[in-house]
C-alpha cells in the first residue's frame, strides 16, 4: 500500500544556496535538495529522500541484471587479508586498501572490490561443467582510501557498487556472458536518462584481458576520453592508441657531438638545431618500485604512465626528482641511453624505429646527432608507452582525435583465469579433465550513477527527475490548507493517488506559496499538483509537468489517469 508523505513530518531540510565547496551541479543539488549530508571527506549520510532515490537506482539496475540472467547474492565487506595476499592484490592496491586487525590480531581488509571473495565462493560450489556458465551479482559497500575524494558522490571513500562476476567454461562462452552484461548496461543508462558512451579502457588494479568503460561525457568529468568524430573510435586516455606522425626518412649517419649551451628541453633543442621535435629522443626518468628506470620516447610525444606501469607490472611508479636523477648519475636535460650501464631502459617504438635522432650526450650543454637504436644504444624493453593526445591521428582511420572530459559510470572486464588460478576455481569437463573457470567482472557505482542522473537532468531551478528514478511520483503543494474545501479535496486526492499506486510528497507546511513552489522545483518530482481555493474554483487540481513546465486544471477524478498517461 502506498501512503502519501507529509513534509511537515518528513526528515528533510532544503537550502536556498549551495555550500561554496560544491562545484559540480550534482553536488550542489544533492546538498540543496537535502538528499545527502557530508560526514567527512568522501563520506555522506543519505536522508530519507536521498535513500529513496538510491533505492530506485538500485532497483532499476537489479531489474536489468535479473533480465540478463544474473543471480543476486551478498558477499562480506570485511575479508581476511590472506585472501588478498593469495591473489597478489594486497600490494597492488597499496595505500587505497583499508587494513585492520581483530581482537585476536588477525589481519583483515575492508574490501574495495570482491573478485577474491566471489572466487572463493565459486571454488567451493563449482564442480562440473554443468555448473557453468553462471553470473552472480550483489549490491555492497566498497571502501577505498582515496587520497582526493571529490565532487560529492563522484569519488568516495565508502560507496555502494553493483558488482557482477561471470564464470564460464571457456573464452567463447565468456564472450557471450560479457555481451549480455554490456547490453544490460546500455539498457540501464538509457532508462536512467544518462547518455553513456562505451570506450576502450585500462583494466587497472582489477586486471584482465579486455575492458570497456561507459562514460558520460561531461565538462566536469575527471576522466579524459579520446574520440575520433570520423569513425567513432573512443578510448580512455589511459588506454588510447594513435597514429603518430611518421619519422623523418633518412639513412643512418655517423654520430656527432655538438655543443648546446643552456639547452635543456626538447623545444629549445629543436629550435637551437633547426630540426623538428620528432627528430629528437626524449629521456624521462622514473622510480619503479624503488628502482630507477630510463624511458626513451620520440621528442614530440609524451609518456603514458598507465601504460608504463602496466608494462612493468609496477606497484609504485613516480617521476624521479632532480636529486634522484643526479644520484643515478644522469644529467637532466642532456641525457640519453647511449653508454648507459646498470639501469633498465624502456623505449617506445617511436624512439627505436626512427633514424638519426638527436639525444643527450650525458654531459651538460652537449648533445649527440644521428643516434640510431641497435647501433648506438639498445632498449631492454620496447613497447607502446606513448600518450594519445588531441590532434593525434586516429589509429583506425585518417581522422584526428579529439579530447573530451567524462565521468565513468560503469566498467566491464574480461578477467580470464588469473583469479580462478589464484583461488583454485576449477571444474570437471565431460571427459573428466579439470580446467580453470574463465571469469568476467562488471561494476556500476550506484552513488556515482545517482550523481550522473542529476548532472544530466537538471535546470536552473533544480532537479528534473526521470520518472523511473524519482523519489516520489507526485509533489502535492497545498495552499490554504485550513479551508474546509481544500482539506476535503486533499483527502480525496490522497485516496485517489493511493488507489492508483502513486506515491506523493505532500507539502502541508506553514510556508509561503513562493517557498513551496521553489522547493517543488528544486526537488524535481515529475508532476506537481496544487490543491488551492483558486484551482478548486476553476474545477479541479492544477497539474504541472516538471519537464515541460506546462500546466492544466484537471478534475480530481481524472488526475491519476492523466499522471499515468504521462501527459498534462
Amino acid at each position: 500500500m502506498t501512503v502519501s508523505t507529509r513534509m511537515s513530518r518528513f526528515f528533510l531540510k532544503t537550502l536556498r544556496e549551495a555550500p561554496a565547496e560544491a562545484e559540480l551541479a550534482s553536488h550542489q543539488l544533492l546538498l540543496r535538495a537535502g538528499l545527502v549530508m557530508p560526514l567527512a571527506a568522501g563520506l555522506y549520510c543519505f536522508t530519507p529522500l536521498g535513500w529513496r532515490a538510491m533505492r530506485n537506482v538500485e532497483e532499476l539496475v537489479r531489474e536489468e541484471m535479473n533480465r540478463a540472467g544474473a543471480q543476486e547474492l551478498r558477499l562480506p565487506a570485511l575479508q581476511p587479508l590472506e585472501l588478498w595476499d593469495t591473489s597478489g592484490r594486497s600490494e597492488i592496491f597499496g595505500g587505497a586498501l583499508y587494513r585492520l586487525t581483530d581482537r585476536r590480531d588477525r589481519n583483515f581488509v575492508l574490501a574495495p572490490t570482491h573478485e577474491e571473495a566471489v572466487s572463493a565462493l565459486a571454488a567451493s560450489q563449482v564442480q562440473s561443467y554443468r555448473d557453468l556458465p553462471v553470473t552472480l551479482y550483489q549490491f555492497q559497500q566498497k571502501f577505498r582510501d582515496e587520497p582526493r575524494p571529490r565532487g560529492g558522490l563522484i569519488r568516495l571513500r565508502e560507496f555502494c557498487m553493483k558488482d557482477a562476476y561471470s564464470f564460464d567454461p571457456d573464452w567463447e562462452t565468456l564472450d557471450e556472458s560479457y555481451q549480455a552484461m554490456f547490453d544490460a548496461y546500455a539498457r540501464i543508462f538509457a532508462r536512467a536518462d544518462v547518455p553513456a558512451l562505451p570506450v576502450e579502457a585500462d583494466s587497472g588494479a582489477i586486471g584482465g584481458k579486455d575492458s570497456q568503460e561507459f562514460i558520460y561525457l561531461n565538462d566536469n568529468g575527471e576522466d579524459e576520453v579520446l574520440i575520433c568524430p570520423a569513425c567513432g573510435y573512443a578510448a580512455n586516455a589511459e588506454k588510447a592508441t594513435f597514429r603518430a606522425e611518421p619519422p623523418v626518412d633518412a639513412e643512418p649517419a655517423p654520430v656527432e657531438r655538438v655543443d648546446t649551451p643552456g639547452v635543456a628541453t626538447i623545444a629549445s633543442l629543436a629550435a637551437f638545431l633547426g630540426v623538428e621535435e620528432r627528430q629528437t629522443v626524449k629521456a624521462v626518468f622514473y622510480s619503479v618500485d624503488g628502482e630507477p628506470v630510463f624511458v626513451a620516447i620520440r621528442g614530440d610525444l609524451e609518456v603514458n604512465e598507465t601504460k608504463l606501469r602496466n608494462l612493468l607490472k609496477a606497484v609504485e611508479l613516480e617521476p624521479m626528482d632532480d636529486g634522484a636523477v643526479a644520484r643515478a648519475g644522469l644529467v637532466a636535460g642532456s641525457a640519453s641511453p647511449v653508454g648507459l650501464d646498470g639501469m633498465r631502459v624502456v623505449a617506445d617504438p617511436s624512439a627505436t624505429e626512427a633514424a638519426n635522432l638527436v639525444g643527450g650526450a650525458n654531459e651538460r650543454d652537449a648533445h649527440l646527432l644521428n643516434l640510431n637504436h641497435g647501433r648506438d644504444w639498445t632498449a631492454d624493453i620496447v613497447d607502446d608507452i606513448a600518450l594519445a593526445e588531441g590532434g593525434h591521428g586516429c589509429p583506425n582511420c585518417e581522422g584526428r582525435l579529439e579530447v573530451r572530459s567524462g565521468m565513468e559510470l560503469g566498467h566491464v572486464f574480461k578477467l580470464g583465469t588469473s583469479y580462478a588460478e589464484a583461488l583454485d576455481v576449477r571444474y570437471l569437463d565431460g571427459e573428466g579433465e579439470r580446467h580453470h573457470a574463465v571469469m568476467g567482472c562488471y561494476g556500476i557505482g550506484i552513488d556515482r550513477l545517482l550523481a550522473a542522473v542529476l548532472e544530466a537532468n537538471h535546470d536552473e531551478d533544480g532537479i528534473v527527475w526521470p520518472r523511473t528514478l524519482a523519489p516520489f511520483d507526485v509533489h502535492v503543494v497545498v495552499l490554504g490548507g485550513d479551508k474546509p474545501e481544500v482539506a476535503q479535496a486533499l483527502s480525496e486526492l490522497e485516496a485517489t493517488l493511493e488507489a492508483a499506486g502513486l506515491e506523493a510528497l505532500v507539502d502541508d507546511r506553514d510556508e509561503s506559496p513562493g517557498a513551496k513552489f521553489k522547493d517543488a522545483d528544486l526537488l524535481g518530482m515529475p508532476v506537481r499538483l496544487t490543491v488551492s481555493p483558486r484551482a478548486l474554483g476553476r474545477g479541479g487540481i492544477e497539474l504541472r509537468e516538471r519537464t515541460s513546465g506546462e500546466s492544466d486544471i484537471v478534475p480530481l477524478d481524472e488526475v491519476a489517469g492523466r499522471i499515468r498517461a504521462g501527459a498534462v
